[in-house]
């Protein structure tokens, strides 16, 4: 049995206990076992974590030059890389993720601060040619101010290395709230960030529930706020945002089409396939959930693919042998599996797979591939967020586009085929924020991510990421120091 760890809040560089001292358990989703007890924060506490990050914002961090910011970010890449086993038994705890894959994630968001340093070092504003003789005008990037960060239970510290590298590096202070499921990665980090040296205030982390999120989207004091998490959600900070005035970023849902040409590598998409829908319990924004066949090929893929996902072992996260961990809690579990039997309902057929656990209690859903399904159906326009894949038949590359196209969301897509011209022409057609072709599931620090219609608004990681945490300003510089006629100045 495991001690869980307990944790304070974050509020100014100093570790406290909730005002209310209500406090709250992260459960193993494998084991049932408390892995860690955390401040149950409530308005009091948000309050003092922003007004902590205004301060450090007002006096002294806003005005930090970008090669300090780059010193302490490299800092911080250097301890996340020393203490990336600790960061990934973290997360595999909170959330049933397979420890291999947390592994890799907790190394690799180290390159986000390293990435961050440099794009802070080196980017610059404008020289604007002005249209009057008499006048110099150059733009400059200017911090936002303070960021609300709100991340989900699926990659809590790969989707809060995303807000936090940037916002950094732009010069903005942070108040994060983690999902209450997964909070105990983000208060390592915020050990982390104290040990770098960054001031006090201008990291916080409030953690809770519900409550304390909507404190924190509603705040006045908060200039841009950062999440990622459920279409209506978002929906509804955004709206909370609007009253405020407040920027957002919003990483919402998805319903990613992976499209199957009848000449595409046959293996190589078959585990394209399970990448997308089957890896990470299909908890995952960007989860390949749609799967759409041309109909000369689908019988046979299909095969393919069902004897494929056979051989996948569930099983503890911990296990290297895992291919598949269990829903991270038991709504979750309770959510996908009323999705599948409501689409076998509806008349789609299970081709393997179910709604059955394996244990009595368990958090376990098997991977399922469902067909014929109605395009128009529950399963195939809603985020299931699980091991759930509805299969499509289609004719050909246009029917392909329009019903890849055919959905609200449009946060990912992919395209398997060995003709370089279709993987062009398809890729432009397609309404994603980003398209694989003959590959699934791949994102970088230095390539922007974000969606389309209700996939959210903005975009994470590279150069454009910056841009989401600074403002632009426009300094005109009169250089004749005439006196003007003030009715005639245009």
């Amino acid at each position: 049995m495991t001690t869980p760890q307990t944790f304070d809040c974050l509020i100014d560089g100093r570790w406290l206990p909730s005002r209310s001292g209500a406090t709250m358990d992260s459960i193993n989703p494998y084991t049932g076992e408390v892995v860690s007890v955390v401040a149950d924060c409530n308005a009091e506490d948000v309050d003092a974590a922003v007004l902590a990050a205004r301060a450090a914002f007002r006096h002294g961090w806003g005005q930090t030059t970008p090669h300090e910011r780059a010193r302490l970010l490299r800092r911080l890449q250097a301890l996340v890389m020393r203490e990336a086993e600790r960061l990934a038994l973290a997360e595999t705890r909170d959330n049933g993720k397979l420890l291999k894959e947390m592994r890799t994630q907790s190394n690799y968001i180290a390159e986000w601060f390293g990435y961050f340093a440099s794009v802070a070092e080196t980017h610059e504003g404008a020289y604007i040619p002005a249209d009057r003789k008499n006048f110099v005008v150059y733009t400059a990037e200017e911090p936002v101010g303070v960021v609300a960060a709100i991340t989900p239970w699926n990659s809590p510290l790969l989707l809060l290395g995303w807000k936090v590298a940037p916002a950094l590096a732009a010069g903005c202070t942070i108040v994060v709230k983690p999902s209450e499921y997964t909070p105990t990665s983000t208060l390592i980090l915020g050990e982390l960030i104290c040990e770098a040296g960054f001031p006090p205030g201008v990291f916080n982390v409030v953690t809770g529930g519900p409550a304390a999120g909507a404190a924190l989207t509603e705040h006045p004091e908060v200039d841009k706020i950062a999440f990622t998490g459920a279409t209506d959600t978002g929906a509804k900070i955004a709206a909370r945002a609007a009253r405020n005035h407040t920027r957002v970023t919003l990483e919402l849902g998805g319903k990613s089409p992976n499209i199957v040409f009848s000449d595409c590598d046959l293996d190589a998409a078959v585990n394209g396939v399970i990448a997308g829908i089957f890896a990470a319990t299909g908890q995952s924004c960007m989860a390949g959930s749609r799967l759409l066949v041309q109909d000369e090929l689908h019988d046979e893929f299909v095969a393919r693919l069902v004897d494929r996902v056979s051989t996948i072992t569930l099983g503890d996260p911990m296990d290297p042998a895992t291919n598949m961990g269990p829903a991270a809690n038991s709504a979750q579990a309770d959510k996908i599996r009323g999705f599948i039997d409501r689409a076998v309902a509806d008349g789609a057929t299970l081709a393997c797979g179910g709604s059955a656990t394996l244990d009595a209690g368990s958090l376990f859903v098997a991977p399922t591939i469902l067909t014929e399904v109605d395009p128009g159906s529950e399963i195939c326009r809603d985020e299931v967020f699980g091991p759930v894949l509805s299969v499509l038949r289609f004719r050909d590359e246009q029917a392909a586009i329009e019903m890849a196209n055919d959905t609200d969301f449009g946060l990912a897509a992919a395209v398997w085929t060995s003709n370089v011209f279709r993987a062009h022409r398809v890729s432009r057609a397609l309404r994603a924020g980003t398209v694989w072709v003959n590959a699934y599931r791949v994102v970088s620090f230095n390539t922007p991510f974000g969606g389309f219609g209700h996939s959210g608004v903005g975009r994470e990681n590279g150069r454009a990421a910056l841009q989401e945490y600074t403002e632009t300003k426009s300094v005109w510089i009169e250089t004749s120091g005439e006196t003007r006629d003030p009715f005639n100045i245009g």
